[in-house]
């Protein structure tokens, strides 16, 4: 299979172990680790089943699958998803995010007005606006900024994420994975992917003078090395600083793709989005055949979204 197979699969995988322990606590998870895909639980949901994070992350490959880079209809893509049940596993939305939920309210806005040129200006001041909505549906940009000069993959990056969740701090957030997924995408080991990514992120940071007090809270990702820091140091719940420091944990002290996933599942709270996160990333560094059969095999909808994988790369590489 190939790269866009990897990344989406990686994805709904790490997403649909996830599902039916989102909330439950690391204790409880040291207790009673998830060791296999499981059914119900948390949103009483069949077997193989992922949420909106993966449904997002479609709704993003779909666009670029079909037209490259095109703001409006990733946003259309959004709205779609939360009206129509567009690439949701079983034609229903069982979770979404208040800021998520709020921005989509905003986008509907957009749209009925008509002045599109406001999806290019979204702005939010609110720092306690930092879920990880944007984080968890990003990973598939990477296949359109991969070649460009770095201010234009920012002006991307912070343009989709900012569709909902436009604090800067999330913009930043995004940027970090997404060129990490680059690097991925280049055939870099994780270990150079993360020198690599973390290193170009801090310099462009630093020299378009990014607040110092933001540059700061990523300091555990881009001034150290965050494989270097103890579990009990790693938060896990739905904040984006967080997640991508889950995620980032996890890929970097796991050695293949189910010990990646279940570890990110195992850290509890916001379990789906975590793995999701972590997923897609081991998806690229251990190929999509690295994922257990038996996980692919009752994953909701894997016929379409290996067709979804294979049309993401044929836009781009071919």
């Amino acid at each position: 299979m190939n790269l866009g197979q990897s990344l989406l699969l990686g994805i709904a995988v790490g997403d649909a172990l996830g599902v039916p322990v989102e909330f439950t606590s690391r204790d409880f998870l040291r207790a009673h680790p998830v060791k296999d895909m499981l059914a119900y639980g948390t949103h009483n949901q069949p077997l193989g089943t992922w949420s909106d994070d993966s449904s997002l992350s479609f709704c993003l490959a779909e666009s670029l699958s079909a037209n490259a880079y095109d703001l409006k209809d990733i946003a259309k893509g959004i709205v779609s998803w939360f009206q129509d049940a567009t690439w949701t596993p079983n034609g229903n939305v069982f979770d979404i995010g208040g800021q998520t939920r709020n921005a989509i309210d905003e986008l509907v806005a957009i749209f009925k007005r008509k002045n599109f040129a406001e999806l290019n200006q979204r702005h939010n001041n609110n720092e306690f606006s930092n879920g990880n909505g944007a984080l968890m549906r990003i990973l598939p940009l990477a296949f359109e900024t991969f070649d460009l000069p770095i201010l234009k993959k920012w002006q991307l990056i912070k343009e989709v994420g900012s569709l909902t969740h436009a604090h800067i701090r999330s913009n930043m957030a995004c940027m970090i994975a997404v060129l990490f997924i680059e690097e991925l995408l280049d055939g870099a080991k994780k270990n150079i992917a993360y020198l690599v990514a973390k290193n170009q992120c801090l310099s462009f940071f630093e020299s378009n003078d990014f607040p110092s007090t933001e540059i700061d809270k990523f300091c555990r990702i881009l001034a150290f090395n965050i494989q270097s820091f103890e579990e009990e140091e790693i938060k896990s719940d739905g904040y984006v600083l967080h997640t991508l420091e889950a995620a980032l944990w996890c890929v970097m002290k796991g050695e293949s793709y189910e010990e990646t996933v279940l570890m990110a599942v195992n850290l509890g709270e916001d379990t789906d989005t975590t793995a999701a996160v972590a997923g897609g990333m081991a998806g690229l560094i251990y190929g999509a055949s690295s994922i257990p059969k038996k996980w692919l095999d009752v994953l909701v909808k894997v016929n379409k979204i290996k067709d979804l994988g294979k049309r993401l790369f044929d836009q781009y590489y071919e």
